[in-house]
C-alpha cells in the first residue's frame, strides 16, 4: 500500500528528521532516487539528505528548522518557516564564529509513488551570511 502524503508528513520531514536528529525518518519519507535541485547532494536519496542535513548539525549543533507553513496541490507541496543555530563548526569554509543565525527559507516538493521524489529549497542565504559577518549588512534607509 503506497503511502499518502500531506502536510503532516512534510511537517515529519523537519520536526522529526531534522530537529529531533531521527534521520531514519528520511528513508522512510524519501525516494532512493530523491534530489534537492538546489543543494547539490553528495550522492541521491536518504544518504544524501542525511549528509547535507549533518553538515548542517556539524556547523551549527542546535540547528532546527520551525515550519511555519504548508500547502499542497496534489503532488506538490511548499513549506515555509525559520531555520536557526549557533555558528560552532566549519561551514562552507567558514571557521566558527559562535553567532546565531535565525533566517527564512521556502521549498517546493514533489511526490510520487507515496515518496518525496525532489525538491527545490530557496533559503536566505544573504541574511544568513550577514548574521554570521561575512557579508556586511545593509544600513537601514
Amino acid at each position: 500500500m503506497a503511502m499518502s502524503y500531506d502536510g503532516n508528513n512534510i511537517r515529519r520531514v523537519f520536526e522529526e528528521a531534522v530537529n529531533q536528529r531521527k534521520f531514519e525518518v528520511f528513508d522512510e519519507l524519501l525516494a532512493p532516487t530523491y534530489v534537492n535541485h538546489n543543494m547539490p547532494l553528495p550522492v541521491p536519496g536518504p544518504e544524501g539528505m542525511k549528509a547535507v542535513i549533518g553538515m548542517f548539525i556539524s556547523a551549527f549543533p542546535d540547528f532546527r528548522v520551525d515550519v511555519t507553513d504548508v500547502v499542497a496541490d496534489g503532488d506538490f507541496f511548499s513549506s515555509y518557516g525559520r531555520f536557526s543555530g549557533t555558528h560552532k563548526g566549519d561551514f562552507q569554509g567558514i571557521a566558527p564564529t559562535g553567532k546565531q543565525i535565525d533566517a527564512t527559507y521556502v521549498d517546493f516538493w514533489r511526490v510520487e509513488n507515496g515518496k518525496l521524489i525532489e525538491n527545490w529549497v530557496n533559503i536566505d542565504t544573504m541574511g544568513m551570511m550577514q548574521q554570521l559577518g561575512v557579508i556586511p549588512a545593509q544600513a537601514p534607509a
